[in-house]
């Protein structure tokens, strides 16, 4: 006797597509919709069952509805020669009135009484422009996160010091900034106070205290030189230690 047609309407209906690279889980979607007026059975099964995940395999569609089954393609290293020997068929039968127990009713059902549909497995490779174009997109993706990350580091830093903090940076600058002044102007009235001095004694410039008095005044430069950089080096070393803060 011949079997029943297939009661159910598959979407879709012969081919169930995977699009590689097969190096993580591919999933597809099959739907399964009940048009008649009767409870309908259905199992979804497949020729490699290691290789693939179903969720729901199996169930119970009432009059009217549908389900949507998702098909896991576990990863794999891809053979050509292997790709038509994956195969799904989904199987389904009529529920009889008042019967609970599914798989009885599975058990217990003659081969007339079953409905079947097969489906074969098609796997796609993407081309080589599809390639480049995900590698481009990739380094888009991962420059626009870098930028994002710096960004927010930036308004993290930025967000430590409050404005009481900001204040007390620009009064410390201010006070360190005077000081140098104070120390340029007073090594300025030093060397015209030795210059003005110089030039009175100047008949005694070969004396042995002459000489004593110019390289003071040549050694007091110099000196005064590194105490300001010392002091810009402090106010440099305070601003940092307050945004490291």
């Amino acid at each position: 006797m011949a079997r029943l047609e297939q009661v159910l309407l598959l979407e879709p209906e012969h081919e169930l597509k995977f699009k590689g690279p097969f190096t993580d889980v591919v999933t597809t979607t099959l739907t399964l919709t009940n048009p008649s007026d009767r409870k309908v059975y259905f199992k979804v099964k497949t020729t490699a069952p290691r290789r693939y995940c179903v969720r729901p395999n199996s169930g119970v569609l009432d009059s009217g509805a549908s389900v949507d089954v998702s098909v896991m393609l576990q990863p794999f290293d891809y053979d050509p020669n292997e790709k038509s020997k994956h195969k799904f068929m989904v199987q389904s039968l009529m529920a009889p009135d008042n019967v609970t127990d599914m798989e009885g009713v599975w058990k217990e059902a003659k081969p007339e009484e079953l409905m079947d549909s097969k489906l074969r497995c098609v796997f796609e490779l993407p081309s080589e422009n599809e390639k480049t174009h995900d590698v481009d997109q990739n380094k888009i993706t991962s420059t626009s996160a870098s930028k994002s990350e710096s960004s927010s580091l930036f308004k993290s830093a930025s967000s430590t010091l409050d404005d009481s903090e900001v204040k007390k940076i620009l009064e410390e600058c201010k006070r360190l900034q005077a000081e140098v002044q104070r120390l340029r102007d007073e090594n300025k009235q030093i060397k015209e106070d030795e210059g003005l001095r110089m030039r009175r004694s100047a008949p005694m410039t070969g004396s042995p205290s002459g000489g004593a008095n110019a390289a003071l005044v040549k050694e007091e430069g110099p000196t005064t030189r590194l105490l300001a950089l010392a002091v810009l080096f402090l106010i440099l070393g305070v601003i940092i230690g307050k945004l490291a803060l």
